[in-house]
């Protein structure tokens, strides 16, 4: 089995123990898009300029982060996602922060003091967040390489899934 397929299945387990917990008056009626069908695409300025779309990162897995930086349990993950990029992205996955309606300034500040290096996305209006019916944050997908959506989850114990990848990248050294 090849290292990013190990990768995404110890994200999927992690992330399908979690438990959900939604943001009251934050719900949408529409429902959100389904685990195992393909994700919505969709295009967002870059915090340092120029935009991307979803698809520009077909055939690497995918793992999107909707944040915002007044929120407590955004800002207690922020260090476990920056680690999961530096030790990753070798490994081929893409994270990708997804601020939800906050100013490129604010964006910046927060990205400095937690030392983010990971790409990050300004959902300005919240549309995709719309789209992708995030009712509370942190939301957290998890795309595989062809583009479907493998897990969803609105709390992450993400200290388990660094302890989980921590194993996975020890198994695979020399």
């Amino acid at each position: 089995m090849n290292k990013v397929l190990k990768i995404m299945m110890t994200l999927m387990l992690v992330m399908v123990s979690t438990l959900g917990l939604g943001l009251a008056g934050c719900s949408s009626s529409e429902t959100a898009p389904e685990v195992g069908k393909l994700a919505p695409d969709f295009q967002l300025s870059v915090l340092d300029g120029g935009s991307v779309s979803l698809s520009d990162f077909r055939g690497r897995p995918v793992l999107i982060n909707f944040w915002a930086s007044w929120c407590s349990p955004c800002r207690y993950e922020m260090p476990f996602l920056q680690r999961i990029h530096e030790e990753q992205a070798a490994n081929g996955l893409v994270v990708l922060g997804v601020n939800l309606g906050e100013s490129p300034d604010e964006v910046r500040e927060f990205m400095g003091e937690f030392g983010l290096t990971f790409p990050t996305l300004l959902d300005s209006r919240q549309d995709v967040a719309l789209t992708y019916n995030v009712r509370g944050i942190p939301t957290t997908l998890l795309i595989d390489e062809d583009g479907v959506i493998r897990d969803r989850s609105e709390v992450w114990r993400l200290a388990q899934l660094v302890a989980a990848l921590d194993g996975e990248a020890l198994a695979g050294d020399p």
